[in-house]
């Protein structure tokens, strides 16, 4: 009997784990030969409320994860798999209740897809020095964690080299996927849905529906994106008002859709696509190459799991981090309408525009002078799609802290920003309906505007004067 363990691979298709538990090979009595050969195969999933809370899992992610447990659950009925569901504390719990579960089933070996964040490294050390015939798989990047390396065996420091050699590798190596999404009706993804509520559980769950279900994104969605939206994503990708981006972070960020599947999706849409940098497609496989960077990062680095600045002349930096400050910027209420427009939507969706990321972080650090790890943590409380590595990755790029970081002397001015990627503020009057019949050409500035006209608004002032707080960063960072 194997047992399937799920952790962050929530899927069925190209599942390295899950086709090695359900088709691992046999070997006879006298050790003599080995084929493949079915065998009978297990399957389990831990939920870990007090685990979720410590590593700051929002609601809407809980609930999205629940969801797609419903998904998986199906879909490896279809497999002749049962899934078995259980509800423990923290990791700690989840060792003593694995090896429990093994002996009262007869688990003869456990497979599952590795974790490269240092609690769930060490929880697996915990349980291999146990003498659990745990058996790793890797199914989080498209090229396994580790190849890609410097002409000196490291772990690249800068993002384009890695861009670089990474492409060269698959061009030279390809990549293995399987490609065996399963076809499930509209119908049957409804009854799936209402299923969802089955898993009882302590954690705080905040509605996903408006994300659909992985099956309804692979077969659906991806097609439509790649057929009719990748092509101006280059132009689109950063205008907040524009759905222009292909909604795929929250499936990659809890292993619902794998990453491999959607490159080779991509290669048949464009298979040319590797070797044409100067492509409409690229600027989006580009971002996949992101990703696999910063998963890299959080391999080769496991400090960074520990939040410490990746350049170390940072690390003791005397952040102010006026509570004050800090209020404004999580409630949206900066005086400043890109910034609060944003914070507005992260509040009410779980969800922001990558564009206004950078912006609002930029702003937190550099503007309002407090340490990232605060705004990183706060963005992993309330993201659908929050991930350690690219969450940690993002945040120090803007706080200028970090591993091919933006320059802590580069500070996005909110102002510029609005007018260059919202000019007519379409978002900030979605989120900020109080400026609704604010002119464009003041929608970026209200308070000049109101002055001027001798109006009062439901607005707040500005809570920094930027010329000044830009020069306080400048000389903040220096010390």
């Amino acid at each position: 009997m194997h047992l399937m363990w799920f952790r962050n691979d929530l899927r069925t298709h190209d599942n390295p784990a899950l086709s090695a538990a359900n088709h691992a090979k046999s070997i006879n009595s006298q050790n003599l030969t080995s084929e493949k050969q079915p065998v009978n195969c297990r399957a389990i999933y831990f939920i870990t409320p007090k685990q979720w809370q410590q590593h700051d899992l929002a609601p809407i992610k809980i609930d999205f994860i629940l969801r797609h447990l419903a998904l998986l659950k199906y879909e490896l009925q279809q497999l002749g798999i049962d899934l078995t569901v259980i509800e423990v504390a923290d990791y700690s719990a989840q060792v003593a209740a694995l090896i429990q579960y093994c002996r009262d089933h007869q688990i003869s070996a456990v497979f599952a897809n590795s974790e490269p964040e240092i609690n769930e490294v060490l929880r697996d050390k915990k349980l291999i020095d146990s003498q659990l015939n745990l058996n790793l798989y890797e199914s989080d990047v498209i090229i396994p964690k580790g190849v890609v390396l410097n002409k000196q065996g490291e772990m690249f420091k800068v993002f384009t080299p890695f861009k670089n050699a990474w492409l060269k590798h698959i061009l030279n190596n390809n990549f293995d996927c399987q490609d065996n999404v399963q076809a499930i009706d509209e119908d049957t993804l409804k009854t799936i849905e209402h299923t969802t509520n089955h898993f009882v559980t302590t954690a705080p769950r905040q509605d996903s529906s408006q994300w659909p279900l992985a099956n309804k994104m692979i077969n659906h969605v991806l097609p439509h994106f790649y057929n009719n939206k990748i092509a101006e994503y280059a132009n689109t990708r950063d205008i907040p008002s524009i759905k222009g981006t292909s909604g795929l972070s929250p499936y990659l960020a809890i292993g619902a859709i794998s990453s491999r599947l959607v490159l080779l999706k991509l290669l048949q849409h464009e298979p040319l696509l590797l070797t044409q940098n100067s492509h409409p497609s690229f600027s989006w496989l580009n971002e996949l190459i992101w990703r696999e960077f910063y998963r890299n990062l959080l391999f080769h680095f496991p400090m960074l799991c520990k939040r410490q600045n990746f350049k170390q002349k940072f690390q003791h930096l005397p952040w102010p981090n006026n509570p004050d400050l800090f209020e404004a910027w999580k409630t949206a209420k900066t005086g400043f309408p890109i910034v609060d427009a944003a914070m507005r939507q992260l509040n009410q969706t779980g969800w922001m525009h990558n564009r206004l990321r950078m912006i609002v972080a930029s702003f937190l650090t550099k503007h309002l002078l407090i340490d990232w790890r605060i705004g990183e943590r706060y963005f992993m409380q309330h993201l659908i799609d929050g991930d350690l590595a690219a969450n940690n990755g993002g945040w120090q790029w803007s706080a200028g802290t970090g591993c091919d970081a933006q320059p802590y002397f580069r500070i996005f001015n909110p102002i510029t920003q609005s007018k260059n990627f919202d000019p007519n503020g379409t978002f900030i009057r979605k989120y900020l309906p109080e400026l609704q019949d604010i002119p464009d050409k003041y929608i970026h500035e209200p308070h000049a505007y109101l002055d001027r006209m001798n109006k009062t608004a439901d607005y707040w002032p500005a809570i920094v004067d930027l010329k000044q707080a830009r020069a306080q960063a400048l000389s903040f960072y220096k010390l």
